[in-house]
């Protein structure tokens, strides 16, 4: 199994990092077309990404303002079964970010292109918290 690690400061508060992460307004700020879901364990959030990107992740940890981890439970081949979740410590200039997605399959392409997208989608939800960027979802992968 091959894991996916990206550690990076934000500045901003732990609990606005954990609403990026967790609720459908954060999300669609960075990641998702359009979510649904509440971070709470065993709940089940809707990432939608297109007709043909319909996906489900079970929340499988939920601690407020630290951690929060879904598994894929409907998605794209190798997704299916990974677990995307984060880790935050608060800090007197920020919050430290501690992103994983875990659990794909030893030497997947798909494992490495989602390894740059994440970067640039990370990258996304940072000058969103830090300077209130929007960036239309088209364009995500651009900036």
């Amino acid at each position: 199994m091959t894991d996916i690690l990206h550690d990076f400061p934000i500045a901003a508060p732990a609990d606005r990092v954990f609403d990026g992460f967790t609720t459908p307004t954060g999300l669609d700020q960075w990641w998702t077309k359009r979510s649904a879901g509440e971070p709470r364990l065993g709940a089940v959030y809707e990432l939608w990404f297109g007709p043909e990107y319909d996906w489900r992740g079970r929340v499988t940890r939920c601690e407020p303002g630290r951690a929060f981890e879904l598994e894929m439970i409907a998605a794209a081949g190798d997704w299916l079964g990974t677990r995307v979740g984060v880790e935050l410590e608060a800090g007197p200039n920020g919050t430290q970010v501690r992103f994983y997605h875990r659990g794909w399959p030893a030497g997947s392409e798909h494992c490495r292109v989602s390894s740059f997208c994440w970067a640039m989608y990370l990258r996304v939800l940072r000058r969103h918290l830090e300077h209130g960027e929007s960036v239309p979802y088209e364009g995500r992968l651009e900036v």
